[in-house]
């Protein structure tokens, strides 16, 4: 972590900024079934991920100094399994309300077969309804309406695109724009199998396969994405942001990718060593042209 990102998040916590947390759902959950799950903290990755997610929260950073009318969404990953909270969440959000983005982190539940008889529809579910309820705070925060994003990392990428190219019914509930970072958008052999695992607990039907197949929906109605990378990742193979790339591109829409020679897989905020320390600048310069 650079010297300038450690200076911002020492600064944000030491101001009262009006940081809030609030439960996306105030009364019925959709999906939800009594359990006896606990949420908890632990370090995985060397970074503090919580697991057991049943109860959604969305954590609301205002944006500092000047207020670009802009607000992201941000979903950590952790393989639809746990949620790296703060190394894909929490830093995100402060850094980019530092940047003057309204920026919130949606701590999405979990598809834990336990709390529910229909686990592949709950995370989705809860980003869905987080951007429809980030779009009526618009007046709150400052920011234009039609000006929410959605970000995710890793599987939170996967769920990010989902929300992008499955359209909703209500308009309210889709995104205007998304970053993407080292996402999942494909529907290859190893990707089904993670899904079955942990996302639908089963086999998936022929007509799951195909809708989850992300890539093949990008239309003209598919928002503009920042995609971001590294080429050594070994965990998500870069060809899942160049084919999404290429289908924005394909279709006319507007796509602006950054990838590194190194940085593996997981690199959150970015490390100095190896270039990617750079990326949240180049977002937040993105999100404002949005």
């Amino acid at each position: 972590m650079n010297i300038v990102f450690c200076v911002f998040i020492a600064l944000i916590t030491s101001l009262d900024i009006g940081v809030k947390s609030i439960d996306i759902w105030t009364e019925d959950i959709p999906y939800f079934k009594e359990n006896t799950l606990e949420e908890y903290v632990k370090e995985s990755w060397g970074v503090p991920c919580v697991h057991n997610v049943t109860r959604p929260t969305l954590t609301v950073y205002p944006a500092m100094w000047e207020n670009s009318g802009r607000a992201m969404i941000v979903l950590p990953g952790g393989g639809y399994v746990l949620e790296s909270i703060e190394a894909e969440g929490l830093l995100i959000a402060e850094f980019l309300s530092s940047r003057g983005i309204t920026a919130a982190v949606l701590k999405y539940r979990l598809p834990l077969k336990e709390a529910s008889d229909k686990p592949h529809l709950v995370p989705i579910t809860d980003a869905r309804r987080a951007i429809a309820l980030m779009k009526s705070m618009a007046e709150e925060y400052g920011f234009d309406r039609d000006k929410v994003g959605i970000m995710g990392f890793s599987a939170g990428g996967h769920l990010a695109t989902a929300v992008s190219v499955l359209t909703s019914e209500n308009a309210d509930e889709n995104p205007d724009f998304s970053g993407l970072i080292y996402p999942v958008t494909t529907l290859g052999f190893e990707n089904q199998k993670w899904l079955e695992e942990t996302l639908f607990h089963r086999s998936m039907t022929d007509e799951e396969k195909l809708q989850y197949s992300l890539v093949d929906h990008v239309s003209e109605a598919t928002p503009a994405a920042f995609l971001l990378h590294a080429y050594d990742d070994d965990v998500v193979p870069i060809a899942e942001s160049e084919v999404y790339a290429e289908a924005l591109t394909t279709v006319g829409q507007e796509v602006e990718v950054h990838f590194f020679a190194k940085g593996g897989h997981g690199f959150g905020s970015g490390r100095k060593e190896d270039g990617t320390a750079q990326w949240l600048h180049l977002l937040a310069n993105w999100i404002k042209r949005q």
